[in-house]
């Protein structure tokens, strides 16, 4: 089996030892993304500028891996604050529209403070 990890430049990657995404057997693992701006270390304050741009970092790993969020068949939310959660169902289902993966939303503590949201997918490899 090959093993193919994707890095994206998050100061988290190195600093905790892990990468963006792992792509081994057909299958795509995308580790728990913030919207944390990677080249400016900066954290939009609302969840919804956060949701979307998690949602972009996850789509660059997904298009490097060779796939997209049409091939995402689960997602986990996991929110400090499930109050902040319906907010972000617009974009989530524009994000994944006629293809919705399996899901599950999850209330707990995030590794920074000013988080709101952290999202992590599981894709195959279309083909």
């Amino acid at each position: 089996m090959t093993i193919r990890r994707i890095t994206t430049g998050s100061t988290w990657e190195p600093k905790i030892g892990y990468a963006r995404a792992v792509v081994a057997d057909g299958w795509i693992f995308v580790s728990g993304t913030t919207g944390t701006d990677h080249a400016t270390g900066t954290i939009p304050d609302s969840v919804t500028d956060q949701c979307a741009l998690a949602l972009r970092i996850i789509g660059a790993a997904l298009e490097t891996a060779g796939a997209g969020f049409a091939d995402v068949v689960r997602v986990h939310y996991i929110l400090p604050e499930a109050a902040d959660f319906e907010p972000c169902w617009p974009l989530l289902s524009a994000t994944f529209g006629a293809n919705p993966p399996a899901a599950t939303m999850i209330e707990a503590g995030l590794i920074d403070p000013r988080h709101r949201i952290e999202i992590e997918v599981t894709a195959r490899v279309p083909g």
